[in-house]
């Protein structure tokens, strides 16, 4: 299945602000049940605020018939980066020497429960990194969302873990993944 994929820029946030918050509250709140601080839209929305804050910033929307269907998102790491501060196991400097130009982290992809299962978050993911520079993309999964099917997925997309981290206080343990933008 094909849906319509739209590109947004930080500008553009107020626009699509509202589709990605009502998407996360379906998806993670009513599908998934994750409950909790950490996945209350207040605070989701305040990593989205301080995300699209940073250079680089950058998210498609799927869309079906005018209707929002999925999105991801995310920022190019800087030079003065803390995604590699949480490791649980401290990375060599070869992994996690930034410049600003290296790697961009996908924040978030999230698909609503009608369009899951018909390619569509691989289609979001590969749009999305259609107009990254960057020579590498990082993201962070739960290794526990869907008893590992999640970071299955991560892996049948050329992903592969690297380790783990606890980015904040309150968040699960996150393996973390490393692939190449472009695919062989």
């Amino acid at each position: 299945m094909s849906v319509d994929v739209k590109h947004y820029v930080a500008a553009d946030l107020p626009e699509i602000r509202q589709h990605i918050l009502d998407i996360h509250v379906e998806v993670r709140h009513r599908d998934f049940g994750l409950t909790g601080p950490f996945y209350d839209v207040e605070r989701f929305d305040e990593r989205l605020t301080a995300y699209s804050s940073r250079p680089g910033w950058t998210a498609v929307l799927g869309f079906e018939d005018d209707e929002p269907v999925g999105f991801c998102f995310g920022t190019t790491l800087g030079a003065d980066t803390k995604w590699w501060n949480n490791m649980l196991t401290p990375l060599s400097t070869e992994v996690t020497a930034e410049d600003g130009r290296r790697t961009v982290a996908l924040n978030e992809i999230v698909v609503r429960k009608p369009w899951r299962g018909r390619s569509v978050a691989w289609q979001l993911h590969e749009a999305w990194l259609s107009h990254r520079t960057e020579q590498r993309v990082t993201l962070l999964v739960n290794p526990l969302n869907g008893d590992g099917a999640v970071q299955a997925v991560y892996e049948a997309w050329g992903y592969r873990k690297i380790g783990d981290q606890k980015p904040f206080s309150d968040s699960p343990v996150f393996s973390v993944m490393l692939r190449s933008v472009k695919q062989d």
